[in-house]
């Protein structure tokens, strides 16, 4: 007889804990797929031996465009750029970028980062891109 290992958390309950900045979870199956998508079974192999993880938030961009016409929710934040983001642990996530006016401020491969704010849905901001590497010189 199978047990469960865990609690199962709502959809209501991950959507909250990202919008209101308390943490970003996903599910790792046996299989070793990841999903930050809430889900019952691995959209990978089917299977049900799900277990929650706590995701950094941390990723790169793997898509984006700049939204110019929104929803309600974001009438004063357009234009802003909608992105999927492939997280560092596995698994995509959507999420939106603010600030963002044209796409060429964007390149696929960015890094990005979960920053809760009081906005609906996954917010994330860019990081800089990390500054070239020295050498020191042999003595």
């Amino acid at each position: 007889m199978a047990t469960e290992a865990h609690a199962r958390h709502s959809i209501a309950e991950y959507r909250s804990d990202y919008e209101e900045g308390r943490r970003l979870r996903g599910l790792r199956c046996a299989c070793g797929f990841v999903t930050a998508t809430w889900g019952l079974v691995c959209p990978k192999c089917g299977g049900r031996a799900l277990e929650e993880v706590e995701l950094s938030g941390r990723g790169r961009l793997a898509a984006f465009t700049v939204q110019t016409v929104p929803s309600d929710e974001f009438l004063n934040d357009a234009p802003y750029a909608y992105v999927v983001v492939d997280l560092e642990e596995g698994g995509r996530i959507t999420g939106w970028v603010e600030g963002i006016r044209d796409e060429k401020e964007l390149t696929v491969g960015a890094p990005v980062r979960w920053t809760p704010t009081y906005k609906p849905g996954v917010h994330f901001t860019l990081e800089p891109a990390p500054g070239p590497t020295t050498r020191e010189s042999p003595p």
